[in-house]
């Protein structure tokens, strides 16, 4: 295996909530589990943390809390992107602080700024922090693709250690790996989409950053370890008896179906924080659905977490 630092299965963990605000009690069983499930590093504030509703306040806390949470088990990768670089620059600092092991920058969005502006932004905040940094493509959300023409770029950046991609491309990922994975060895290339996790590490990528791991750690884990170590078809077979959760995960906007049946896995509330709303109810039947069919069940993560 090439050494790099971000590998193998990083959860894209929900921030819990009640009416009164951050459930931390809720984060910290989350953030056990996953560790007990075996996941390789956590990614907190990202997309499926509702980082852009959560507050300046807040944000310290939820980091200061799960980095202690971790207790150095894992990793712990810190959502520090945002539209403005010197803001983002500020939360680098601030997850740097904080005991962070790594921040996830996502590309600026609504300014929709050209390749030159993204290869600006990157480099602004490498020449700012000095913390490990996973570009965050997803133009679906931010509405610029970072192509990888500027990927070869950045790669140049000693700061910039891997990229999550979630284009949605397939041939894209594998661009990615040929025209900066085989240039250096180091850098972290980590699918953005369960769905495409298997084809990434299958092409040469490392892993992926995930929502389905909220709900199945394991079974992630699992899928994509057989990938990492050579076993295809395991991979294969773990891949296809979890596609229909990766497709209802994102029947509708994330997080709001992961929230739901994690709320009915009975690890938080189903809360989201407006614009966000809970999902609808087709949404929860389908779950529900795809949940049993899956097999992931409260009775059977129960079972699992007593065999561990």
């Amino acid at each position: 295996m090439n050494e790099v630092l971000f590998a193998g299965t990083g959860t894209a963990l929900v921030t819990p909530f009640s009416a009164s605000g951050v459930d931390y009690g809720s984060l910290g069983r989350l953030i056990d589990w996953q560790i007990d499930s075996g996941v390789d590093f956590l990614v907190i504030l990202g997309t499926t943390g509702e980082a852009p509703a959560i507050s300046e306040s807040e944000r310290c806390r939820i980091v200061s809390y799960s980095v202690e949470q971790v207790a150095g088990r894992i990793p712990v990768v810190v959502g520090a992107g945002g539209n403005n670089t010197e803001h983002a620059i500020e939360n680098c600092r601030m997850a740097s602080e904080l005991g962070a092991d790594g921040v996830l920058v996502v590309t600026p969005y609504y300014n929709k700024p050209s390749q030159e502006g993204l290869y600006r932004h990157f480099e602004a905040i490498t020449q700012s922090v000095d913390i490990p940094i996973i570009a965050y493509n997803v133009p679906g959300r931010t509405g610029v693709n970072l192509l990888p023409t500027t990927l070869v770029r950045l790669a140049s950046l000693p700061g910039i250690v891997g990229v999550k991609e979630a284009s949605g491309s397939i041939g894209q990922a594998d661009e990615i790996i040929a025209s900066v994975k085989m240039r250096r060895p180091d850098f972290s290339v980590l699918s953005g989409n369960d769905d495409q996790a298997f084809h990434t590490v299958n092409s040469g990528g490392d892993g992926v950053i995930s929502v389905l791991s909220n709900i199945a750690p394991d079974r992630v884990v699992n899928m994509i370890t057989a990938a990492r170590n050579g076993y295809v078809a395991e991979a294969r077979e773990q891949h296809l008896s979890m596609l229909p959760l990766m497709q209802s995960l994102f029947m509708e906007t994330n997080p709001m179906p992961v929230k739901y049946a994690l709320s009915r896995l009975g690890y938080c509330e189903n809360r989201l924080r407006l614009p966000l709303v809970p999902a609808s109810d087709a949404c929860m039947r389908r779950m529900d659905a795809d949940l049993d069919r899956c097999g992931v069940t409260a009775a059977a993560v129960l079972g699992m977490c007593a065999v561990k």
